[in-house]
């Protein structure tokens, strides 16, 4: 059985306002549906039938619109932040009992083609707590943040990334449950100090994709998602044809 998935669908999305003001970042339409319906086909098509929306802001609405997931072949859970935004990691801490002893996390605003059947053999053969998935970047579509070398991540730095970073968090990684239980219950905290402790410990693989990442997290990106999953839907029809 596949691990499950956490959807990492919490934030304020304020770069994408006024379109976020009403409308959760996860529910925006891309290629005539919500942008969460993506994710969740994507999944789908790997075997990843387990999913968890860590929602915060406008969250209910997620709920509502996506329901149980069955339509999809597919189970979904939401967990709440509740009255205080707990951040990426605090939301993860949250979700534990719907999460499994390891899981995926994927940030609620990528669209990620990548073969993860082998991500997750990779993550089961490395022996470490976690594991981050890079691409290198070169900084073309985000500042690179990661120090990748010989399958090794020696650093990550999102607030403060350097010149010899040449790869990026593609927004991708496996954790063990072990790894959140160490913080307190209701802790706010952010994914990307979770990794940091793990690069310290050598306890985080790196795992290189090829195919560059997707994204809705600033309007820009979100035009050149919405291109390109109308440009490919386009092409799946005319090959059913």
């Amino acid at each position: 059985m596949s691990l499950s998935v956490a959807i990492l669908a919490g934030g304020l999305a304020t770069r994408l306002r006024p379109l976020t003001e009403k409308v959760p970042k996860s529910l925006l339409e891309v290629a005539g549906q919500p942008f969460a319906v993506h994710q969740i086909e994507l999944l789908k098509e790997h075997r990843l039938t387990q999913i968890v929306f860590c929602a915060g802001h406008l969250g209910e609405k997620i709920q509502t619109e996506l329901g149980d997931g069955q339509r999809w072949g597919v189970n979904l859970s939401y967990v709440f932040d509740g009255s205080q935004l707990l951040g990426t990691g605090g939301a993860l801490r949250r979700a534990l009992p719907f999460l499994g002893d390891a899981f995926f996390v994927v940030y609620g605003d990528s669209y990620l083609e990548c073969d993860y059947p082998r991500i997750e053999r990779a993550f089961g053969e490395c022996g470490k707590q976690g594991l981050m998935t890079v691409f290198r970047n070169e900084n073309q579509w985000d500042r690179s943040n990661v120090l990748f070398s010989n399958g090794s991540i020696l650093r990550y730095d999102k607030r403060h990334p350097t010149d010899d970073m040449r790869h990026i968090d593609y927004g991708l990684g496996i954790l063990k449950a072990e790894v959140l239980k160490r913080y307190p219950e209701e802790s706010v905290l952010d994914l990307a100090t979770i990794y940091q402790r793990l690069v310290s410990e050598g306890q985080l693989a790196g795992y290189e994709v090829a195919h560059r990442f997707y994204e809705i997290g600033s309007l820009a990106g979100l035009q050149e998602t919405r291109d390109y999953l109308t440009a490919k839907s386009r092409s799946n029809a005319l090959t059913l044809r």
